[in-house]
């Protein structure tokens, strides 16, 4: 069975994947911070039949990347690594003349320099897979300025960046950083906690990393809903 590792796939879009891909028959590394919302997570969907592996951490601590990598080469290898492990730097967000600088150091060391470390962890099985490949989860805030999002912007252009050069320099791997747009996630509620407008829900863009997993388009920035659409 193919293996993954998804970080942040406590609740939210990465549990929703998790969920895709365990009934596909793909075995699981899940990371989150919260140790019993993992734990519940891991055992449902160990319910379809595939192993999962759930193992609480930080993404910033290199210990628990190499646990990570570990664990899935214990199962197998790694044939994809999702990022999806995400900080605001601020909750609620708040505008750059606001932003404390411990919080934007947390929005980049969780966004960006943990992403980019377990990259690195996993570079040497991801190689060895027939159809190894890398998602970022990315956000429309790293393109566009929108106000109060600029810390957590300013981590989103730097993933899709460090996504960009790693497409180029293995060209053997698929690097896809993916948009997934609005949802309603527990993210988000923090972000802009007087926000209740509907938003969709994790759920309805899961079949555009799918889509990405079944046809293998080139490596580079893809949006969700455009995928979802084109289906």
């Amino acid at each position: 069975m193919p293996v993954a590792i998804i970080t942040g796939a406590s609740k939210g879009l990465g549990r929703a994947l998790a969920e895709a891909l365990a009934a596909r028959g793909w075995d699981l590394v899940l990371d989150a911070r919260g140790a019993e919302v993992l734990k519940e997570a891991a055992q449902a969907l160990a319910g379809h039949g595939t192993r999962v592996v759930a193992l609480p951490g930080d993404v910033t601590d290199a210990g628990h990347r190499a646990g990570l990598v570990a664990a899935a080469w214990e199962l197998g290898g790694v044939d994809l690594l999702v990022s999806n492990a995400s900080a605001l730097g601020a909750e609620p967000l708040v505008r750059l003349d606001e932003l404390p600088p411990a919080g934007l150091r947390r929005a980049l060391e969780v966004n960006v320099v943990a992403a980019l470390g377990l990259v690195q962890e996993a570079l040497p099985l991801l190689r060895e897979s027939a159809a190894g490949a890398v998602v970022v989860v990315s956000s429309d805030a790293g393109a566009e300025a929108y106000e109060t999002w600029g810390g957590y912007g300013a981590s989103k252009a730097a993933l899709d960046q460090l996504a960009a050069v790693l497409a180029v320099e293995e060209p053997g791997l698929r690097v896809w950083a993916v948009d997934p747009g609005d949802m309603a996630t527990g993210l988000y509620a923090a972000a802009v906690p007087d926000d209740d407008d509907p938003r969709p829900a994790p759920e309805s863009v899961v079949p555009a990393f799918l889509r990405l997993l079944d046809e293998r388009p080139t490596s580079g920035r893809y949006g969700a809903p455009a995928l979802v659409e084109g289906r």
